[in-house]
């Protein structure tokens, strides 16, 4: 099976999953196109002519059984910074830092399980010491309304020096790399990827530089889990920066903490979790899935997801409150007034709970205009809560029959 068999398989599944989820994109696209190629070379261009890309040798890690150079993915071993034994190539799942895959220890192919040797390469890297303070003046000028990890791991990396960060890689699937020397190279996933937001938007529109090169009409957001703000704050921007041109850059960084599955991490990898395709074949509603999703969302902290919890809010929350209310005021509607509301002469109570509703709504449009979807949807059920509590003390059911 080729790469390119492997991205049509996913491509599909995720857009199948994305549909049943009831989520609609103006283009769902792919970095497997043409304008993807152009664009990322054009960009990587316009570094070098800036002086901001630099050649080096790097030590990397060759399976002779595979008769391969290992991709960071396909590497794991021991974290060289917490001893986590399952330490990824390019990242520790432990501990969230960076890493390159020569400097695990007892590393481990993950295609035959031996270990790989290291053999030396040459290779292109952005000079992120060179763009290290224009990088500190927009992250101060830029990050102002980021969350607050986002904010914290975005520092912390520049607090610490910046280092050179290879962008190429010994692979024969991905972007190639134009420059002489280097064609038998592709572009590294985490310079290339990023890339994607233009050239998808690129194949959606011609006019796509209205959006990318339009950082005074743009509000330019993004979402992610705390572990790729490093890519998204740090590489990718110093990538804009770097090219000297009037690129829109993120003004909303929104990260999240780690959503853990019962009491361990999810990972794809190991199979540790429930992904999309997995929520579909449950049988259980999509719009189920997306209040507990909501529900849990580690804003503030890891959250877990959990089987039992899953029902127990589903339970509670949803058919209890929510559902409940809901149910209640429409079918009494239905049946006593033909699903039509009429006319109500307001006490000094009524307006009370109007103006407790109102506050709850305003704090709702608050706190999604923030990107703060766990507190906003508490609001949600704080309404339904009050519309139960106002039913029941009311029992609206005696009163339409009168005295």
């Amino acid at each position: 099976i080729t790469p390119r068999q492997i991205c049509d398989k996913y491509n599909k599944l995720h857009e199948e999953i994305y549909k049943w989820f009831n989520i609609s994109f103006d283009k769902f696209g792919r970095t497997t196109t043409e304008e993807q190629t152009e664009i990322a070379q054009d960009i990587f261009w316009s570094l070098h002519k800036e002086g901001c890309t630099m050649q080096d040798s790097v030590d990397q890690l060759y399976c002779t059984h595979c008769s391969r150079f290992l991709a960071d993915r396909f590497v794991e071993g021991e974290c060289p910074l917490c001893g986590y034994e399952d330490a990824r190539g390019d990242q520790c799942d432990a501990c969230g830092k960076l890493i390159n895959a020569s400097e695990l220890i007892l590393p481990r192919c993950k295609l035959c399980a031996r270990c790989p040797e290291v053999r030396t390469s040459n290779h292109l890297f952005l000079d992120l010491p060179k763009l290290e303070g224009r990088l500190t003046n927009w992250l101060e000028e830029s990050s102002e309304k980021w969350s607050n990890n986002a904010r914290v791991i975005a520092k912390s990396w520049v607090k610490g020096g910046l280092q050179p960060r290879c962008i190429t890689r010994d692979l024969k699937w991905g972007t190639p790399v134009p420059l002489e020397g280097f064609q038998d190279k592709v572009f590294y996933v985490w310079f290339d990827a990023p890339i994607g937001y233009i050239s998808i938007t690129a194949q959606y529109t011609e006019h796509w530089e209205k959006w990318w090169k339009n950082p005074d009409n743009v509000e330019y957001w993004q979402f992610m889990a705390k572990d790729n703000v490093p890519f998204h704050s740090v590489v990718f921007p110093c990538t804009m920066l770097g090219t000297n041109q009037n690129w829109t850059m993120v003004n909303r960084l929104m990260s999240t903490e780690y959503l853990n599955y019962e009491d361990a991490k999810f990972s794809k990898s190991r199979g540790v979790g429930v992904f999309g395709n997995d929520a579909q074949e449950t049988g259980i509603p999509a719009d189920v899935w997306r209040f507990y999703l909501m529900y849990m969302r580690p804003e503030s902290q890891d959250s877990a997801f959990k089987w039992e919890d899953l029902m127990m809010k589903n339970n509670s929350e949803l058919l209890a409150n929510l559902g409940n209310f809901i149910n209640r005021a429409t079918k009494f509607t239905k049946d006593n007034f033909n699903s039509t509301i009429p006319e109500m002469n307001l006490n000094n109570d009524d307006w009370e709970m109007v103006a407790r509703v109102n506050q709850e709504l305003s704090n709702y449009i608050s706190l999604l205009e923030d990107a703060r979807e766990r507190e906003a949807i508490t609001s949600v059920f704080s309404i339904s809560r009050l519309g139960n509590q106002l039913m029941q003390h009311n029992t609206p059911w005696k009163l339409v029959k009168g005295s």
